[in-house]
């Protein structure tokens, strides 16, 4: 991935406000030529003890990506507020922007 994209997807993720989400898609929607697998690829790039948001990327249909920080990512979203309805989506009034 070149730097400049993947730069482009971690400062759209540092600026994701708290009890907000946003999709893998909408983050590559706004990098130049970014798509929503080389964000997917950028977060399991972040190195250990960095302070972004990654939780706060959800998937397409509002749900939670399977990976094995699922059960974390579902306790800190929780912690800001937001909720999952029974079929384990977000409301769309979460998603940002």
């Amino acid at each position: 991935m070149k730097p400049a994209l993947k730069e482009q997807i971690l400062t759209i993720i540092a600026a994701i406000p708290p009890g907000r989400v946003t999709t893998y898609g909408r983050i590559a929607a706004m990098t130049e030529g970014g798509t929503p697998r080389l964000v997917a690829r950028a977060l399991r790039e972040l190195p250990a003890g960095h302070e972004l948001p990654w939780f706060r990327v959800i998937t397409a249909s509002r749900r939670l990506a399977d990976h094995p920080g699922a059960d974390e990512q579902r306790r800190r979203l929780i912690d800001e507020g937001v909720a999952f309805d029974v079929r384990g989506r977000v409301a769309s009034e979460r998603l940002w922007p």
